[in-house]
């Protein structure tokens, strides 16, 4: 059975180094997959695209046709490739407003890959202090190594050519491979009762 994994980007600009990443991960999973003989397909989804119907669906509670077409794409995936730029320390505002509309119990058990762009080194804390606590509560099976991605990681100058980020991507996509090839996503049940993943009656992770 071919796997099947989903990719969100939260880059804003076209192009953008958040895509650029994406589309590296992408490559190298990939590539570690078709050696272990598994066919593998990916359905990259730009969340620029769909940032107004985010919006709606926040605001009324329905997602449109073609929200619901990358939900339903990215929730019944066998893995997910989920990369953000950073402001201010932490993910996007997008990026957060489209996990909130997914239902909470619809990444459990999910492998994810988490990666991350920004101008500086230093917020590649976020990777762990943010994204990964994110999925965390999602009860997502989310892989050790997260892959980040600063300014100075891309180009040809001699940060560039020093840079770890190719054996950061390997890694993060050996990982992803072995838990994508044992995966079974129809084990993984959805609560059609679920609360949206950003409401919280009583204040607790999500709250307005």
């Amino acid at each position: 059975m071919t796997k099947r994994i989903a990719v969100i980007t939260a880059g804003l600009s076209q192009p953008s180094s958040t895509r650029l990443l994406a589309d590296r991960l992408v490559a190298a999973v990939q590539r570690r997959l078709v050696e272990k003989g598994v066919d593998v397909e990916f359905e990259v989804h730009e969340l620029r695209d769909t940032a107004q119907d985010v919006t709606n669906n926040l605001l009324t509670g329905f997602a449109n046709a073609k929200l619901d077409a990358v939900i339903q794409s990215v929730t019944t995936a066998d893995g997910l490739i989920a990369v953000t730029p950073i402001f201010t320390t932490s993910y996007s505002g997008l990026f957060k407003s489209f996990i909130d509309v997914i239902d909470p119990q619809a990444l459990a058990d999910m492998p994810v890959l988490i990666g991350a762009t920004g101008g500086s080194e230093r917020h590649s804390l976020a990777l762990d202090y943010a994204m990964r606590p994110l999925f965390t509560y999602l009860h997502a099976n989310t892989v050790p190594t997260g892959v980040y991605a600063a300014s100075s990681d891309w180009g040809n100058g001699a940060d560039a050519a020093t840079s770890s980020l190719p054996e950061r991507i390997e890694r993060a996509a050996g990982e992803l491979a072995a838990l994508v090839e044992t995966s079974d996503r129809s084990s993984r049940i959805i609560d059609p009762f679920a609360l949206p993943a950003g409401f919280s009656p009583v204040g607790g992770f999500g709250a307005q």
